[in-house]
């Protein structure tokens, strides 16, 4: 058995979920210029997740059916896990956006192992706030380790695949560390880096 590792926002899917959320908060423009500047390793992903988090109160929970009938698998990506289902790979989901968005892709991809961050919800509505742990890059990495131990997979046998500075130290702690339409910071420092479509790990990882 293999692990394959992916991060959501942008590698599984073509969107960042928090910014579809903040189109409807009014504050897109604000939280899009943030994740960009988190993303390119600029600031800290915690922090600039409470600052965007923030901007979200008020929104109806709805907003969750609302996003997920919004996005789009990424080129390749409902291929890539296929095949590697197929092959007696296991999958896992490793965000550092929402489990309400991301429990739901996982299911509609066969996949039992994610883990995200949760946003908090009072009288229907978000809070602004987020509540237990947050996943941040080194929670990425510290998931994808207890994945691996829990399946018995070495992490050597483990490939991750992600496009964001939060994604470099899961990357790193996998035996192969693969960069998607990535930053360049992201593409530096990754074992191999591909474009486009999902579907061209497929040769990297011997599917």
């Amino acid at each position: 058995m293999r692990l394959l590792v992916l991060d959501v926002d942008s590698t599984l899917i073509a969107s960042e979920v928090i910014e579809l959320i903040a189109a409807r908060a009014g504050s897109r423009e604000e939280v899009t210029r943030i994740t960009e500047a988190a993303m390119r390793g600029e600031l800290d992903f915690a922090a600039s997740l409470r600052e965007r988090v923030a901007t979200l109160a008020g929104v109806p929970e709805t907003v969750f059916a609302d996003v997920l009938a919004e996005i789009e698998f990424s080129p390749g990506a409902t291929e890539l896990v296929a095949a590697a289902h197929a092959a007696g790979w296991e999958v896992a989901l490793v965000s550092g956006g929402f489990a309400e968005i991301v429990g739901e892709l996982a299911a509609r991809l066969g996949i039992t192992r994610y883990r995200a961050n949760y946003l908090e919800v009072a009288d229907g509505r978000l809070t602004g706030c987020t509540t237990g742990p947050v996943i941040d890059r080194a929670a990425k990495a510290q998931a994808l380790r207890e994945f691996a131990a829990e399946l018995g997979v070495p992490l050597e046998d483990v490939v991750a695949i992600g496009d964001g500075a939060n994604d470099l130290d899961m990357m790193a702690a996998a035996g192969l560390g693969i960069a998607f339409n990535a930053k360049p910071i992201v593409r530096e420092q990754a074992d191999a880096a591909i474009q486009s479509s999902l579907a061209a790990a497929l040769p990297l990882l011997g599917l």
